[in-house]
């Protein structure tokens, strides 16, 4: 089958190896201008390599974008997430699912203003992110050229990827020759490590894949405590300290990382099918989960708490999923940010060997009445007697039922 006829791609590009031998890919198999796209994401690594790479690949300098979206990417992404207390499964909070809707938001932005007709991404057929990148992609441009080199090329070996590299002359570290011993995601939400040495889930995951936090272990035998002020839902300062999203979130890693916050094993169920194990670090996320959490407490009801924690499930699977850019978590985020008004005051936290503890939460906006949950006798807030009616109209249906059964087995 004949590939179609593409001008210009918009690739994103790590810098890395692989992304490397697809942009060389994309040149010589589909004759396209590449254009690269680079998201400095928090992920701690130097980028400004990418762009001598790109260079070295005959990339016009025009045509490399090295971007700083690390305020984007919490406070419009991450931020909006965490006020739903969105949780996958149980235990994952999401590090990788939430990043790849801005990254191809950039893409296709960046496609529109420089006349592209395609979009690259270098996720493999087995994973959830081929899936992420590409819904996005035709939801922000419907008629767009995806292409998933992974997906089409020839290549049936890392052996065979790095005979591509060597011919075309691309660089390739003396630690890529080898099969690496893991796979690592990173953002400033999390780090993600999968494969290898981690694919028996029966195996614990040895202590060099960890590189967010120090063991618990380890941590110091005193306990961190400190401050977060909410507003609207959303952390705004520690220890009265006001910081922008990114700068904030970057805070909190260092007290997560500092008290070995934020670990997390799992086996995990993909959206294409399959079971996968990783290892996950989110030591910020950690923290700012436990908090969030704590400020709803006292500002929230019942009925909007409960509600919130019953379409938490369904939010979170459409951001594993790759639906952020879709009608119904726009729907969900509505019904979400509505219930944030008020969600607004101060937490104290208390970190101490991998635990997160809330220990103190006040609100101008509080729910909680003394007055109401105070066992003294002589307040007048609360009838006792009031509980009686509550109590047997709630008991009625159970009771005739009862009844019911009686009358049967009689």
């Amino acid at each position: 089958m004949s590939k179609p006829a593409i001008k210009k791609v918009v690739l994103a590009y790590s810098g890395g190896l692989d992304t490397s031998i697809i942009l060389k890919w994309l040149q010589t198999e589909y004759g396209a201008e590449v254009i690269t796209f680079t998201a400095d994401l928090g992920q701690g690594e130097e980028l400004e390599p990418a762009r001598a790479k790109a260079l070295a690949a005959g990339v016009k300098p025009e045509n490399i974008f090295i971007e700083d979206v690390r305020e984007e990417f919490v406070r419009d992404f991450v931020f909006p997430m965490f006020r739903a207390n969105t949780v996958y499964e149980g235990q994952y909070l999401l590090g990788t699912s939430i990043a790849r809707p801005l990254i191809a938001k950039r893409q296709i932005e960046i496609a529109r203003k420089m006349g592209a007709d395609a979009v690259s991404h270098g996720s493999t057929g087995k994973g959830n992110d081929q899936v992420r990148y590409e819904v996005a992609y035709y939801a922000l441009e419907p008629d767009i050229h995806v292409i998933a080199p992974w997906r089409e090329w020839d290549f049936k070996s890392r052996e065979a990827l790095l005979d591509f590299a060597e011919k075309h002359q691309i660089q390739i570290a003396k630690d890529k020759r080898g099969e690496a011993p893991f796979s690592v995601d990173a953002n400033l939400l999390h780090s993600s490590s999968e494969g290898k040495v981690l694919e028996d889930p029966a195996v614990e995951a040895p202590e060099f894949v960890y590189m967010r936090t120090i063991a618990p272990e380890d941590a110091p035998d005193k306990a961190t405590v400190f401050t977060m002020d909410f507003e609207k839902g959303d952390p705004i300062a520690i220890d009265s300290v006001t910081m922008s999203p990114a700068t904030l979130l970057t805070r909190l890693n260092e007290l997560g990382h500092a008290n070995g916050v934020g670990r997390l094993d799992l086996v995990e169920n993909r959206y294409v099918g399959m079971k996968s194990r990783g290892v996950y670090e989110t030591p910020g996320g950690t923290i700012l989960l436990a908090a969030h959490r704590g400020i709803e407490s006292i500002t929230l009801d019942r009925g909007s708490m409960h509600l919130k924690d019953e379409l938490m499930p369904r939010y979170a699977e459409l951001i594993y999923n790759g639906f952020w850019f879709t009608p119904e978590r726009e729907m969900l985020q509505a019904a979400i940010d509505h219930s944030q008004a008020m969600v607004c005051g101060q937490v104290t936290v208390k970190l101490y060997k991998g635990n997160v503890t809330v220990i103190g939460r006040t609100s101008p906006y509080s729910l909680y009445d003394q007055d109401l949950v105070t066992f003294e006798e002589g307040k007048v807030a609360y009838d006792h007697n009031d509980a009686s009616g509550f109590i047997k109209l709630n008991a009625l249906r159970l009771r005739v039922a009862a009844k019911r059964d009686k009358r049967v087995k009689g």
